[in-house]
């Protein structure tokens, strides 16, 4: 059967998640510069949505740079009025950095920039395409988490 060698399978997924990848982060890209924003403010802004009001540190961690970097754009973030840095009331000596309402949007609209293209894709498929990458995708999914905190 043709495509059934898993170095098929490996080089077309790798292809896809290349494509992916360029297109779903040419639209972040194009919308953070639309809106005077790195894409280390967008990655900031995505961690505190994920992990709701969190310390400079966490947001150190999770992007890989100094504290002192982010602290910096954290200022910026502030400045913008797209996140409050507020006493964290368990230590009045640390502080919590959350969204506010315009970041929550922002961030939102960048998200939605970023999947834009989707809607293109799909558009661009005939009816029998999509149910048929629907469901391959909805399988690679549930595997890939299934994965989670294996080995390969």
């Amino acid at each position: 059967m043709a495509g059934s060698d898993p170095e098929q399978f490996i080089e077309a997924l790798r292809s896809w998640a290349e494509a992916f990848m360029r297109q779903s982060m040419h639209g972040a890209i194009q919308y953070a510069k639309q809106n005077h924003m790195s894409m280390s403010q967008l990655g900031a802004m995505l961690h505190i949505s994920r992990m709701g009001a969190c310390a400079v540190a966490d947001i150190s961690e999770d992007l890989g740079v100094t504290s002192a970097a982010v602290s910096q754009l954290v200022d910026r973030l502030v400045d913008q009025g797209l996140v409050s840095r507020d006493e964290d009331p368990a230590d009045r000596r640390a502080k919590r950095i959350e969204l506010t309402a315009r970041g929550t949007k922002v961030l939102q609209q960048a998200m939605e920039a970023r999947q834009a293209w989707f809607r293109a894709l799909a558009s661009s498929l005939t009816a029998a395409e999509r149910a048929a990458a629907a469901a391959t995708l909805r399988s690679l999914t549930e595997r890939t988490l299934n994965m989670e905190g294996t080995d390969p």
